[in-house]
């Protein structure tokens, strides 16, 4: 992959149908919140939402919520059984969302939107868009309900300390001068902040987000996601082809994890990852891939889905299930991913 940025758009997630609908272009200065457009234009609601794309899905406590394509955002109160569709002030494609509490919630997409809820996702409204950058924010990550960072397309990196009533653009304190996308981030316990991105990329701050390392990582292809174990110090990250690494010294060195398939070595690109209540770890991507390990990534075991979807999100489904997202919405899935009506035939 070239080192330097091309003129047309370079694809920085791996469902490229869903995070290549917008051409980018460059970062516009520093930006503080920027004011509500005089007409609100709300998702268009939908029964099919939840069978719509689906980029991510987190706990807002014992809740789930949803975000993904034309602004839709789910929640479902019984374990993923059912989802109602939010109403939400945007129309743009959602790709990322966390909640820092049972409450108070950010989700980020395209025309650098921020959405934020003080109601565990039942109402959101728009924080802040930069229509100038016509490019997507990534991924989202908040200490506390004032203290966050998105991240996203071009190196971009945007920091608020008042619970999004403002955002400021940060992206220099990055040692990026390539502006390689931004793709996901993540605390690591008992260390700090990581960020992974384009052209293996990785940033690590151990004052969570005010000054940033960079490292040279394992790999050159793209990281999509980075995920904090439950061991001290340890992480992973995760990208194209299959390629997971690991490290237990919050990213100066570097292991790869070999993951086997049925049929050879796993090639298909991962996507997202969830740490699940007991520790344990799984990992989703294209071509159906549930990966999941229960030694903080030390090892895992591969189940392709059938159907092979492209996912892009997992998280626990409250009663011993998984929640899938990507293709063709959310699933609620066995604890390997397989379909629950398919549990007889051992699928």
């Amino acid at each position: 992959m070239s080192r330097c940025r091309p003129p047309a758009l370079r694809n920085t997630a791996l469902l490229a149908t869903a995070l290549a609908l917008l051409g980018f272009a460059t970062l516009s200065a520093p930006v503080l919140a920027a004011e509500a457009p005089a007409d609100v234009v709300y998702a268009t609601e939908s029964g099919k939402a939840a069978k719509s794309l689906i980029l991510d899905v987190v706990h807002a406590g014992t809740r789930l919520v949803a975000v993904g394509d034309r602004g839709h955002i789910l929640y479902s109160d019984d374990q993923g059984k059912t989802w109602t569709q939010a109403k939400v002030p945007s129309r743009q494609l959602l790709t990322a969302v966390y909640f820092v509490d049972d409450k108070h919630g950010w989700a980020v997409g395209h025309d650098a939107q921020i959405l934020a809820s003080a109601d565990g996702g039942l109402t959101w409204s728009k924080q802040f868009e930069d229509l100038k950058r016509e490019s997507p924010l990534l991924d989202v990550w908040f200490k506390d309900v004032n203290s966050g960072l998105a991240v996203g397309a071009y190196g971009a990196l945007l920091e608020t300390t008042d619970g999004g009533k403002s955002w400021q653009d940060v992206s220099d304190r990055l040692d990026n001068e390539d502006q390689f996308h931004l793709n996901a981030i993540a605390a690591v316990k008992d260390a700090g902040l990581f960020i992974v991105g384009e052209s293996g990329s990785m940033f690590r701050s151990a004052d969570w987000g005010q000054t940033w390392e960079k490292l040279e990582g394992p790999y050159e292809g793209s990281l999509f996601g980075v995920i904090g174990t439950a061991q001290s110090q340890t992480l992973l990250a995760y990208g194209l082809r299959g390629n997971l690494y690991r490290s237990t010294d919050f990213g100066s060195t570097w292991e790869q994890v070999e993951l086997k398939a049925a049929r050879g070595s796993l090639e298909f690109g991962l996507s997202g990852a969830t740490l699940l209540p007991d520790g344990s770890i799984v990992i989703v991507g294209n071509g159906g891939s549930v990966i999941s390990s229960s030694d903080n990534g030390e090892t895992f075991s591969v189940f392709n889905r059938p159907d092979r979807i492209s996912l892009s999100s997992v998280t626990a489904a409250g009663d011993g299930n998984l929640i899938l997202t990507g293709q063709g919405g959310v699933h609620t899935t066995q604890p390997n991913g397989a379909e629950i009506n398919n549990k007889k035939a051992g699928l």
